[in-house]
């Protein structure tokens, strides 16, 4: 079996939510857009390679966070925070329409695209990351690939499974599968901005290796 295509679930405090995501309280289903800081997005790197991310270099855009009403919904919810930012904020019960999300969650990375591209005129793509913990090769072509698309506008949308913690010391975990949505970077893409549907804080960092070995194992949609 194709590893990118697989059922999401999650694991809550032991119990496996069997192809599901974590069910959140529907009062906490929409926030504030974040705020957008466009910043220079100069692609010569320290060692003067063009393509290669400047480090220093930053940007998050603006989008309507909303958390996943239920505990299946991390798929729709994930790609209705990217549509926001690209103006197409569609409901999340019609996005889940077009992913074909069931109580058995979102079967893949590659449903997100197609709806994505459906709807957003083609330019994502499905990058999958096939081994347990991703090679350094693979890590930087999360770099640039998320780098490259959100200094065109488009959230990433990633697949990933276990647990990672982000910057703030913070645990996440999700041993059966999610969704969750990259709306930013900061040091030219060590760091990614994660917005998770599931998560009570809504978004949070996280170092560029943490975030592709959490996908390993399954896909993204750039």
């Amino acid at each position: 079996m194709n590893p990118i295509v697989q059922k999401s679930g999650l694991s809550v405090a032991g119990l496996l939510v069997a192809g599901g995501c974590l069910t959140v309280p529907a009062v906490a289903a929409e926030a504030a857009p974040a705020a957008t800081a466009p910043v220079g997005s100069g692609y010569v790197g320290r060692d003067g390679h063009p393509g290669r991310a400047d480090r220093r270099a930053e940007r998050v855009l603006g989008v309507e966070y909303q958390a996943q009403p239920n505990f299946y919904y991390c798929g729709p919810a994930a790609t209705r925070i990217a549509l926001s930012a690209l103006g197409r904020p569609l409901p999340q019960d019609e996005v889940a329409r077009r992913l074909g999300t069931t109580e058995a969650g979102t079967d893949s990375a590659l449903d997100i695209t197609r709806v994505l591209n459906e709807l957003t005129g083609g330019k994502y793509r499905t990058t999958e990351i096939p081994g347990p913990v991703a090679k350094p090769e693979q890590v930087e072509r999360l770099r640039s690939d998320a780098v490259a698309a959100l200094d065109q506008g488009r959230p990433v949308v990633a697949n990933i499974k276990g647990t990672a913690v982000d910057t703030a010391g913070s645990p996440h975990s999700y041993e059966g599968g999610h969704y969750l949505t990259l709306v930013g970077y900061r040091d030219g893409g060590a760091l990614l901005r994660v917005a998770d549907p599931a998560a009570p804080e809504g978004e949070y960092w996280m170092t560029l290796e943490k975030v592709a070995n959490w996908v390993a194992e399954r896909g993204y949609s750039s």
